[in-house]
């Protein structure tokens, strides 16, 4: 491969994790429930329980992420994000024609299967963003983590905003960006999102890492605009629209990245010519393999020199830290801790963020939107400083991931806990802390699932991990919210119900925190079970900066 041609497949590769970057920004619709929840439960006249089995109705939609998990090895990712765009498209358009009075209100368990179609949209968008980048990306797996969940956490804060900057909050024009937008990005990211191959250089791991910083920068940035608007707020129609188109051109901004990148390579090509002259010198180097490559061979060799029964016993059992097949990580204890301890963390976060217009109402707040972004751009900030700070303490000391996850559901119960006790400001503060360590829980636990049991089946063994979205939607927010909300609530005209204090969530929030204690006991035990594996990835990054530093000498 010439010098040209591999800087022009990294130019291509970033453009890639661009396109990535933008399907995640639009991929967060699944969050945003609480935005048209009171509308859609108003005009079909549900009680809480009805409301809230639609939202894991929206959630169960993942479950069948297993499809998307599947085809990520058959089929290319284009297909992988046509197929969600036109899910969504579909599932979120029905629902739009509902809220705005198109048509009658459809029958219960019709908008339960669009509002499915509409949850399972997302599974097959994410799926191809996150397997493709991670392979294109292996090694600096929690900063693409941490880059790209941080958008899906600013996802809804940007639905949010724009809507309420150009809409008032109107939900009908709400639910037809949700339909248009990410079909329109999902067209265009199919385009360019694709695996490309790597270099394992020193150079170019030094580069992902320079452009990494800006991509880190470009989306704190963002978060902390849509954070000034959220407290500012405006009224006025001209500013609404400035922030708005703002807010698009830092959405754009990372295009710099690929743009430099295909720049660069276009002025190599009169370097790459003047090396040319020099074939000869050129093919003696070229002869001679990586120190990195060396290493892997001689290791090939040693294991093929081996026992023939103990090559046997290391297929059909790998240890932890190498590829395993679906069911081969399933029958691993690490496998069903990290599954348990992923369900406390995702499934009390979930629950806040679908019942956020229902808590929000019985705190005294009629308003919620400010919750809601509050929650999504929290919910920013743990994805993307969780996944930059586990990576560095990582390559820095071996200290394993799972300990930030456990470090989230401790302050995610003191959150809980808070708005249990429902004191002035405690929804601002309980909103930033769940949102935050949902974020955690989610860039950590990405890395941490291919890291312990491979890359080589990771969109199915991902859309598993997955499905704690939907079971955990429905046993804290379908079951545990539901009935004890509706226990303490009082019947309404029409068939609803409503109710007001701290008592319709106390329990609820309470229950809660103690799983949440319950995942921080997991979490510090996979840790300790995973040591030696984060040990073995610390030391194996230390011949290299070894020899990085000699070559610089």
């Amino acid at each position: 491969m010439g010098i040209r041609e591999s800087h022009t497949f990294s130019a291509w590769k970033w453009l890639g994790f661009v396109s990535a970057v933008w399907v995640q920004t639009i991929s967060g619709n699944n969050y945003t429930f609480s935005n048209y929840s009171d509308a859609i439960k108003t005009l079909m006249n549900l009680t809480q329980l009805q409301l809230n089995n639609l939202s894991v109705a929206k959630d169960v939609g993942k479950a069948f992420g297993l499809l998307a998990g599947l085809a990520s090895d058959r089929l290319p990712t284009p297909v992988i994000l046509l197929i969600g765009a036109i899910e969504g498209l579909i599932g979120y358009g029905a629902q739009w024609l509902v809220v705005s009075q198109k048509i009658h209100p459809l029958p219960y368990w019709q908008m339960c299967i669009f509002m499915c179609l509409g949850g399972n949209s997302t599974t097959w968008m994410n799926t191809a963003v996150l397997v493709t980048c991670i392979r294109n990306f292996r090694r600096n797996r929690g900063p693409v983590s941490g880059i790209l969940k941080g958008y899906v956490g600013l996802s809804t804060a940007i639905f949010t905003d724009l809507c309420s900057a150009l809409f008032s909050d109107d939900p009908a024009r709400f639910l037809v960006m949700l339909a248009v937008i990410p079909f329109a990005v999902c067209l265009v990211a199919i385009l360019f999102l694709r695996e490309i191959p790597q270099s394992t250089s020193v150079a170019a791991e030094k580069e992902e890492a320079r452009y990494f910083a800006i991509f880190n920068i470009v989306a704190v940035v963002v978060a902390v605009y849509l954070l000034t608007y959220d407290l500012i707020g405006s009224t006025n129609q001209v500013l609404s629209l400035v922030f708005a188109v703002i807010l698009l051109i830092l959405l754009a901004s990372p295009l710099a990245v690929p743009i430099y990148a295909f720049v660069k390579s276009w002025r190599l090509v009169g370097f790459e010519a003047d090396m040319e002259r020099q074939q000869p010198l050129l093919k003696e180097e070229t002869t001679s393999l990586p120190a990195e490559t060396k290493e892997i061979i001689t290791e090939v060799a040693a294991a093929a020199s081996a026992d023939d029964a103990t090559v046997l016993v290391e297929k059909t059992k790998p240890v932890i830290g190498e590829e395993h097949t679906i069911m081969e990580a399933m029958q691993t204890w690490d496998f069903w801790v990290l599954f348990t301890s992923f369900l406390c963390g995702v499934g009390t976060g979930m629950a806040v963020i679908n019942n956020m217009a229902q808590i929000g109402l019985a705190l005294g707040h009629a308003d919620v939107s400010i919750f809601i972004s509050l929650t999504s751009i929290w919910g920013f900030f743990g994805r993307i400083i969780s996944g930059s700070v586990s990576e560095y303490f990582l390559k820095k000391a071996g200290t394993p991931r799972p300990l930030w996850n456990a470090a989230s559901q401790i302050l995610m119960a003191v959150g809980l806990l808070l708005m249990a006790l429902a004191l002035p400001g405690c929804l601002y503060i309980g909103s930033i802390v769940v949102g935050m360590c949902y974020g955690v829980r989610l860039a950590v636990t990405v890395p941490v699932a291919s890291e312990l049991f491979g890359l080589k089946y990771y969109g199915l063994l991902y859309n598993i991990l997955i499905l704690n979205l939907p079971i955990g939607s429905f046993l804290f927010s379908g079951l545990l919210a539901g009935y004890l909300y509706d226990a303490q609530a009082t019947p309404t005209p029409g068939g609803g119900n409503t109710c007001v204090g701290a008592h319709c969530y106390g329990l609820v929030f309470i229950i809660m925190a103690m799983a949440s204690l319950i995942g921080f006991g997991l979490d510090v035990l996979l840790a300790i079970r995973t040591k030696n594996i984060y040990t073995k990835i610390f030391n194996s990054r230390k011949p290299k900066k070894s020899l990085a530093a000699s070559n610089g000498q």
